[in-house]
């Protein structure tokens, strides 16, 4: 007789918090189709952010399964330092004269699958228990709006050591179901792609409320979020502008008047970003989709050579009010044209978030 306690392994990428964004309004939905259902996530993402997004329980393995890139800050790879993690990761391995370390890990994550019970494997977008899943015959589905093969490719393709490493990548993407969110990158190399709609939380718009809180009136709030891999900007030596008031990172420690760090607030972030008349960020699925899906105008900065930001830029101008930036205009404050011209733009109808639904949905059925 089945089991009526259906397990779900989760594994979510610690490469910013864009793989958090997705992930967790599809775990909060499919809680609800399967009331019964028991969680696990591994993640090196810290338990706060989790607890910020996932609003039923899981079991937290603190651990990373992927890298993804390592980066110098929000906008540029370290491509170098990528490199030898990869080539570590699926370096031949030392002791015996088969195998790689990347099939040791695969043995590893089919055995911790195995003991733990698991009934799927829902990944975001490691690939590393995707095979782990093949091995211990377990289903497998991957859902992001990116693959870490596709975007080794493009970085390291021409590289004589590389294709090794791509085969066991693909191999891995390739024994799963890929939900691919829209917007998403083409992801031609993989089998079994399902495409699903925009995912985005939908923030409660509580605009007077924080103009009360901060105390400013009728200014306009700007919400300045880079995404989850720091990166500092020198806000203090802004130009002030009148009626305006930027929200930042309480990392930063700034102290202005015309600012106020976020954090202390204590709302979620899709509310903040409601409540916002803008944010100013660069090219990330969770920002951008948010923005759009929560009608709030974008300023961005590309990022210096990403290969799924051409994709989520295209969505954004089609589905939000948008205007790109220049890196000399996001470090000099230079923002004023910018912002004017965004917040009086037309604002285009709201996407609906239907990939929730959508990914939800198909756990759901996986999982029965």
């Amino acid at each position: 007789m089945a089991h009526p306690h259906r397990h779900l392994f989760v594994d979510i990428s610690s490469h910013g918090f864009g793989h958090l964004a997705q992930t967790a309004p599809v775990l909060n939905r499919l809680a609800e189709l399967l009331p019964a259902l028991r969680l696990t996530l591994r993640t090196a993402l810290p338990p706060e952010k989790l607890a910020q997004r996932i609003s039923v329980p899981f079991e937290l393995i603190a651990a990373a399964s992927d890298f993804g890139y390592r980066m110098i800050d929000a906008l540029t790879i370290d491509g170098s330092a990528t490199a030898a993690a990869y080539r570590a990761a699926h370096a031949p391995r030392r002791k015996y004269p088969w195998g790689t370390d990347f099939s040791r890990n695969v043995e590893r994550d089919a055995q911790l699958l195995q003991e733990l019970r698991a009934d799927a494997v829902f990944a975001n977008v490691s690939y590393l228990p995707l095979a782990g899943a093949a091995r211990a015959g377990i289903p497998a589905v991957a859902m992001c709006s990116l693959n870490w093969a596709d975007l080794f490719a493009h970085f390291f393709g021409r590289e004589p050591w590389a294709s090794a490493i791509h085969a066991e990548m693909l191999a891995a993407y390739r024994s799963a179901t890929f939900l691919r969110t829209t917007p998403g990158m083409p992801m031609t190399g993989l089998d079994r792609v399902v495409g699903i709609g925009p995912i985005a939380t939908i923030g409660r718009e509580r605009r007077g409320e924080l103009h009360r809180k901060l105390g400013v009136g009728t200014a306009r709030i700007v919400l300045v979020a880079l995404g989850g891999i720091p990166t500092r900007l020198p806000v203090e030596d802004w130009p002030a502008r009148a009626n305006t008031h930027w929200l930042v990172p309480a990392a930063w420690q700034v102290a202005r008047p015309d600012m106020s760090a976020f954090e202390p607030l204590g709302w979620p972030f899709a509310d903040l970003l409601a409540s916002s008349d803008a944010v100013v960020t660069k090219p990330g699925y969770g920002t951008f989709a948010e923005a759009a899906c929560n009608g709030t105008a974008v300023l961005y900065q590309r990022r210096g050579d990403w290969p799924e930001q051409d994709c989520l830029i295209e969505w954004l101008h089609a589905n939000a009010r948008a205007v790109e930036i220049g890196g000399d205009a996001l470090r000099s404050g230079a923002l004023g044209a910018a912002l004017d011209e965004v917040i009086g733009a037309a604002v285009p109808p709201v996407p609906a978030p239907e990939g929730i639904e959508q990914a939800a949905q198909f756990l759901a059925a996986l999982l029965k």
